[in-house]
């Protein structure tokens, strides 16, 4: 289905937080572009714009399956949206690596942010909706939300790229925050 269409259709669902064990173990690859995937696809949309997120994996909704979907702005400011099956990334290297730090969240973990150091561009590919290969470099938000979500694909959170008292700062920072976020956020 078109992303015009995923992004009409679909159900918001609760995004399950940091701690759940599918948020930490690599993801199962996509080798069914049918119907479940597509409604799949919907409801991570419905979700990440009522959470008003950059991206989601889609283990963040609960289901272990290595794609991830993005509706953001790349490096000159232009709005981006799509879908990344079985994603891999590049990243710069040598010369061409420059470190950019940014203030970066999560959406299992919302209301917490803090700085965190990433390449500024990256390469992403995989596969779209319809299970055709895609290539993407992209920097600014975009290039970042590759990364991201493709650490949640891996069983990662930003948090484990953190220095131990970043981390726990990060957390208390949850905490203070965290009543905001019913445990069925941002599904009503």
């Amino acid at each position: 289905m078109p992303v015009s269409e995923l992004l009409r259709l679909g159900t918001t669902r609760p995004i399950i937080r940091w701690g759940t064990p599918v948020l930490h173990a690599p993801a199962r690859p996509v080798t069914d572009f049918g119907s479940d995937l597509q409604e799949l696809l919907a409801d991570m949309f419905a979700t990440n714009t009522a959470a008003h997120g950059a991206g989601l994996a889609a283990q963040q909704i609960g289901a272990d399956l290595a794609v991830f979907i993005y509706d953001c702005t790349d490096e000159v400011g232009a709005q981006r949206t799509g879908v990344v099956c079985n994603p891999v990334v590049d990243l710069p290297e040598g010369i061409d690596r420059q470190l950019v730090e940014y203030g970066e969240g999560c959406l299992s973990l919302p209301g917490a942010f803090t700085d965190l150091a990433r390449p500024d561009f990256s390469t992403c590919r995989g596969l779209d909706q319809f299970g055709n290969s895609i290539e993407i470099t992209a920097g600014g938000t975009l290039g970042r939300c590759f990364q991201h979500e493709t650490d949640h694909i891996n069983g990662i959170v930003f948090g484990d790229r953190l220095p131990t008292r970043k981390r726990k700062q990060l957390y208390r920072d949850h905490n203070e925050v965290s009543d905001q976020y019913a445990a069925d956020w941002p599904a009503r």
